[in-house]
């Protein structure tokens, strides 16, 4: 506990150095107690003045990197959260880069060899310096076999170190929730606990690897686009090692246009591949910048880096695809009737003002022209208005519009003039058909019918302890589920209620005694 008070206090004065604690103060109004606590860190002894003509989102980057690599991964994660830290701090973090200088060659060369072992490390040949270094690891060009492999290296001790500071956030997280009742929409919890998952699986190369693998598996029957693979022999948890790309980077026009490979075509078909594998198969790639896509003299995309990946569920699929396509067709009580069905939006508001508040952005939009067209920032203004209406932040969905924003930047970059509806449309156009379709809707009607008849012989003994279980219950002797899980809860409440009250006394008696005597 002390470790991640200590931790606490270190966002904190860097916070307090960069001048953005007022920033947040103003955008979620705190209670006494807690402008108390920015009032302590504003006066701190360790405020740079020098600082006050940047931008607060300069200066929230320049503290990130102060903080270190845990930290430049949450200023990248918040950068996709602009329902947290408001729209022009979310697109100015978008900016913070992921780069590190490399660890020495020697430690580099002691790890894979501690990984994979000593006979197979012999058979690394040609290992080179580090090509590309960032906040978890590194990496190499070698030769095994006569053939040319990447080679990514985790940093020495980066796990310990992101799961110290990666825990004291969701303390931080859990401390907000309680005293900023109007935070609990965020899920802040919830979020700091998706970028731990992503972090630990970035932290298992094996993960990152079979994240590769399945992509590779998912994406094999679709058009252009190719998946490298994945040298098992010589991968393991803090060491993986892929296939060589032979191709350019997306971001060099110049060699694209000498290779004559058509861009229209090109932007097309990031396009649409990512959709899908975003709303075809539910499992996408996360991190789709200029960086890590690259293209072949055939065309064909070939991603690389799988440490973000995303992942949806069938009924957000559908969600997406739906709402997507409901804004295509300009169908604003469609998209409004998706939400309510969903869920999304409590039944007490105004299904008439939702649909309204829909249009309110769609129409804008069509009225722009194709260029500056984006189903990324549709995805961002509707999850904007999501306070207005009660509804939840959908974590995972919000991976997915930040990359979608990416993705259609990185075809723009190819062809300004792509329209993204146009090429959207006969993705999400041919996924509901086939899911939601009549012949869909018969498929189902037969899965469904087909299990009922499987159970059938197990209905007389079902029913004869639901009888059982309705005369306890009417005797006394049991308790419902229902109530015993209201029970649980409110005991949950209690405790964590009183947990966070000490950790945030001790937590303002320690940063007084701090401040005091700095």
């Amino acid at each position: 506990m002390i470790k991640k008070i200590l931790i606490l206090l270190k966002i904190g004065r860097a916070l307090a150095k960069s001048s953005t604690l007022d920033y947040f103060g103003e955008l979620y109004k705190p209670n006494f107690l807690i402008r108390y606590s920015i009032k302590i860190f504003g006066f701190s002894s360790f405020k740079k003045k020098s600082l006050d003509s940047k931008s607060v989102g300069q200066r929230l980057v320049s503290a990130l990197k102060e903080l270190g690599p845990t930290f430049i991964k949450l200023g990248q994660f918040l950068g996709t959260r602009p329902d947290i830290v408001g729209k022009d701090l979310a697109k100015e973090l978008q900016s913070l880069q992921d780069d590190l200088p490399p660890f020495d060659m020697e430690i580099a060369k002691k790890s894979i060899s501690n990984e994979i072992g000593e006979k197979k490390y012999k058979q690394i040949e040609n290992l080179s310096k580090p090509i590309a270094a960032a906040s978890i690891a590194q990496v190499h060009f070698a030769t095994i076999e006569g053939k040319q492999y990447a080679i990514k290296v985790l940093r020495p001790g980066i796990e310990k170190k992101f799961n110290e500071e990666l825990e004291a956030l969701m303390l931080f997280a859990s401390i907000v929730e309680t005293i900023l009742p109007k935070t609990k929409r965020l899920k802040l919890i919830e979020v700091v606990h998706l970028l731990k998952e992503i972090t630990a699986i970035e932290m298992d190369l094996r993960f990152e690897g079979s994240a590769g693998s399945e992509l590779k598996k998912n994406t094999k029957s679709d058009p252009k686009f190719k998946v490298p693979d994945i040298n098992w022999d010589f991968t393991s948890k803090r060491v993986l090692t892929s296939e060589k790309v032979e191709g350019i980077s997306i971001k060099e026009l110049d060699k694209i246009n000498e290779l004559k490979i058509d861009k229209k075509e090109l932007a097309k078909n990031i396009i649409q591949n990512f959709l899908r594998q975003a709303v075809g198969d539910g499992f996408f790639h996360g991190d789709m910048h200029q960086g890590n896509l690259f293209v072949d003299s055939d065309g064909n995309i070939i991603p690389v880096d799988f440490g973000i990946m995303g992942r949806l569920d069938k009924d957000n699929r559908k969600y997406l695809a739906e709402i997507l396509y409901g804004f295509i067709q300009r169908d604003y009580e469609k998209v409004a009737d998706v939400h309510f069905i969903a869920g999304l939006v409590p039944l007490d508001q105004s299904k008439d003002a939702f649909s309204q508040a829909l249009r309110s952005i769609g129409e804008p939009i069509f009225g722009q022209s194709i260029k500056n067209i984006s189903a990324g920032k549709l995805l961002a203004q509707l999850f904007e208005i999501t306070e207005q209406f009660n509804m939840a932040t959908q974590p995972q969905l919000l991976l997915l519009q930040k990359t979608m924003v990416v993705v259609e930047g990185v075809a723009r970059t190819l062809d300004e003039d792509a329209n993204i509806w146009e090429i959207s449309k006969p993705v999400l156009e041919g996924w509901l058909k086939k899911e939601v379709g009549p012949e869909a809707k018969i498929n189902q009607a037969i899965k469904t019918t087909s299990q009922v008849m499987d159970r059938l012989p197990e209905l007389p003994g079902m029913m004869d302890k639901a009888s059982k279980a309705l005369e306890l219950l009417a005797a006394g002797t049991v308790a419902s589920n229902n109530e015993m899980a209201k029970k649980f809860e409110f005991e949950k409440l209690k405790i964590k209620n009183q947990q966070n009250k000490i950790i945030i006394f001790i937590l303002l008696v320690v940063i007084s005694l701090l401040v005091l005597f700095n």
